[in-house]
């Protein structure tokens, strides 16, 4: 699958990961749930969902009882401990999905909903619902994607999550971003934009979960594609699907990346976050620094839309290659993560903060460091509470060597 390609290509580049002799982490950091002993699951690429009693939600991409990857549940318990349970455990190419990348979000009633990149009726992934019941989950698919020869517009495969509308419709992208809704004969698939192979200055490639603003438009990356000829299949871009007055979804590039200052390839994990005016924020790697970027995009005095560079990462001590994106707290401050640089010993990646001073001036520091035992290889947005602490994954490290689940309190 295109996960596991990109996995053995995050690991060429960034080098073998050992697992050094474990080394006390600060005191703001723990790890709530190491993976990879026994089939709770191993590959975390995506981050973590609260529900509205604190438990934690998210999927392994392989593990679980039948190696396949799995949908699990972290509960908090007294004394500071968190106890896993596994909702789901996939098989291989099962017509209930297997595999997968992306994370969940919570409907109504509790349900879950999330995608699978391999498995289906085809074979090449699903969007499925997990409902809760006395003691146990249980799954509907609820679209299975196509043979991609018979409908090369739906695309296949998807790795990145969903996020969902007011009235319940699910959006998600895989070489096409689609919408899918709700009715009497079940569930409807729309293809809102489908996204070509970057020869047109359209953008490829969007593997990152959208966002969506109060009207309704929806906001996503791409990790191809775009107007620079300084990448071989284009840069990448930031791009806008605006839903017009007549029910029509109108898609505009908003930024083509250029590999120059501006950062090139927002990753796959890179979910932009939006403020309360409507900004975006978001992460390419690259830059003047040479080992990513912060980015800002909003609109001028015209509605023109323009990309400020918050933050050049500039030595790989304070992160490399920040593949996933930003989310936001209620004072303004960003939070993210690098899949690598950090440690000289290891180079797993960091979790950062960026926050903002006067004249637009932002702070860029260091909040952890990862060693390997305590995680490795961050490529997934964090998730905060509303205390402001911060949740995320790792895909690989811990003491079971298949990714964690950490807390960071700043």
């Amino acid at each position: 699958m295109q996960f596991l390609l990109r996995a053995a290509t995050l690991l060429l580049t960034i080098g073998s990961i050992g697992i050094p002799t474990p080394v006390w982490a600060a005191p703001r950091y723990k790890v709530l749930h190491a993976f990879g002993t026994g089939t709770d699951g191993g590959g975390l690429w995506s981050s973590v969902v609260f529900d509205k009693n604190g438990n934690l939600y998210g999927t392994t991409s392989g593990g679980g009882a039948y190696g396949y990857g799995t949908v699990f549940e972290l509960m908090p318990e007294p004394g500071g401990e968190w106890a896993e349970t596994i909702l789901r455990s996939f098989k291989n190419n099962d017509s209930d999905g297997s595999e997968p990348t992306g994370g969940l979000v919570f409907g109504t009633l509790n349900t879950l909903y999330g995608t699978t990149a391999g498995g289906g009726a085809s074979g090449y992934g699903t969007v499925f619902e997990l409902t809760p019941g006395a003691g146990e989950w249980t799954e509907t698919v609820l679209f299975s994607f196509p043979v991609p020869q018979m409908s090369h517009k739906v695309g296949c495969c998807p790795q990145s999550g969903l996020i969902i509308g007011p009235r319940g419709s699910l959006y998600g992208t895989t070489s096409a971003a689609y919408e899918l809704t709700h009715g009497s004969n079940g569930w409807k698939m729309a293809i809102l934009h489908v996204f070509g192979t970057g020869a047109n200055g359209d953008g490829s490639g969007p593997s990152a979960e959208m966002t969506r603003d109060i009207a309704g438009n929806l906001y996503g990356t791409t990790e191809g594609g775009g107007t620079s000829t300084r990448c071989d299949a284009g840069c990448g871009t930031v791009y806008e699907i605006a839903h017009m007055p007549d029910g029509a979804w109108k898609e505009s590039v908003l930024h083509s990346f250029s590999a120059r200052n501006d950062g090139s390839f927002p990753g796959f994990g890179d979910k932009l976050a939006i403020d309360s005016s409507g900004n975006l924020y978001g992460t390419a790697l690259g830059g003047v620094g040479g080992h990513g970027v912060i980015f800002r995009m909003n609109r001028d005095s015209n509605g023109v839309w323009k990309e400020t560079i918050l933050h050049s990462i500039y030595q790989a001590v304070n992160g490399d290659g920040p593949s996933s994106g930003v989310v936001m707290d209620k004072a303004g401050n960003l939070y993210g993560t690098t899949i690598a640089g950090g440690t000289a010993s290891c180079g797993c990646g960091v979790v950062y903060k960026l926050s903002p001073g006067p004249n637009d001036t932002w702070t860029y520091t260091v909040l952890h460091r990862f060693t390997g035992f305590d995680g490795a290889e961050p490529d997934a947005n964090l998730t905060l509470d509303d205390k402001g602490n911060i949740y995320g994954t790792t895909a690989t490290g811990g003491a079971g060597g298949a990714g964690v689940v950490f807390e960071v309190t700043p």
